[in-house]
């Protein structure tokens, strides 16, 4: 059980990046959505103890992170959002260094222990190649190969598939979801797609707090009846934003999609736009909205 309390970070002048948020996340996945700006990276930063929180406390499986790093740094695996690699080294080179350098004890050796790593990974076939021909969705499975070692409780994973084509992204899903099955992973994104297929819980953050701790079904259900959407000239497109809570506006065969959000009262006075018809509604417009109501504008720190 990982449990955050009243977690803040304010930075130089001052810039509060977290502003006193709590959470408790057990076994399996968790997934953290918010967009660029919104905190979630120095919360896993302190999680990580990478960072010193201004106050608050991170408690794992009841033993204090925060006034104690060393516990943390035994059981925890990590990749972050930008992991840098030495191109010119092979995958099992590479992984080795690193092993080396997080101080994992490897009693039937290292270079052993870097095999089964990245069979783990389905990345055995790569271990001779060099990293800088590895494609993106490869160097985010030698990362995760490295997060791996020492089996850690707890893995944090910082946007993974930010970059990564269609094919490699669910590549990763599968090996998230089969390390998720005995330990907690803790999954910090931008991209709403990731938290609908990963994740069975979530919790949204905007400008430095939670905003919603709820489930991808929950978000969906609580929007049941109140998003409609509509094809709209291109000349039309400014008035509707001006009248309307947008959750989505995108290009379908050359056409502008609008959704927009209306209350049931709302719709019954007759608000709906012409032409606009009811739809189900996705974790998209429930994020969007939540972002919207509770001014998701960034504040200069980073995701």
């Amino acid at each position: 059980m990982l449990e955050i309390r009243d977690l803040t970070k304010v930075y130089p002048g001052p810039v509060a990046a977290l502003k006193g948020v709590s959470l408790s996340i057990g076994q399996g996945m968790f997934g953290l959505l918010g967009p660029n700006g919104a905190g979630k990276t120095t919360l896993m930063r302190i999680v990580a103890r990478l960072l010193e929180p201004t106050a608050g406390t991170v408690l794992f499986n009841g033993e204090d992170i925060v006034a104690d790093p060393r516990r943390i740094r035994r059981q925890l695996g990590y990749l972050p959002q930008d992991f840098g690699f030495y191109p010119h080294l092979s995958g099992e080179a590479m992984l080795r260094y690193l092993l080396v350098l997080k101080g994992v004890q490897a009693p039937q050796g290292l270079k052993r222990l870097a095999a089964e790593l990245l069979d783990r990974v389905n990345l055995a076939y790569a271990a001779k190649r060099k990293v800088k021909g590895y494609s993106g969705g490869m160097k985010q499975r030698l990362g995760i190969a490295q997060a791996l070692a020492g089996n850690p409780g707890l893995i944090i994973v910082d946007e993974p598939t930010a970059g990564l084509d269609p094919e490699e992204r669910i590549r990763f899903y599968r090996l998230l979801a089969e390390l998720a099955e005995d330990r907690t992973v803790l999954l910090s994104t931008h991209i709403v797609e990731d938290i609908s297929v990963l994740c069975p819980r979530v919790a949204i953050m905007s400008d430095g707090r939670f905003v919603a701790d709820t489930t991808p079904g929950e978000a969906r259900d609580r929007l049941d009846g109140t998003i409609y959407q509509g094809a709209v000239a291109k000349e039309d497109l400014h008035e509707i934003e001006r009248r309307y809570r947008i959750t989505q506006a995108i290009l379908i065969e050359g056409r502008n999609q609008v959704r927009v959000h209306l209350s049931p009262e709302e719709a019954g006075q007759g608000a709906v736009p012409e032409g606009f018809e009811p739809v189900s509604p996705t974790l998209e417009d429930a994020y969007l909205l939540l972002a919207q109501a509770n001014g998701a504008s960034g504040n200069g720190e980073g995701a």
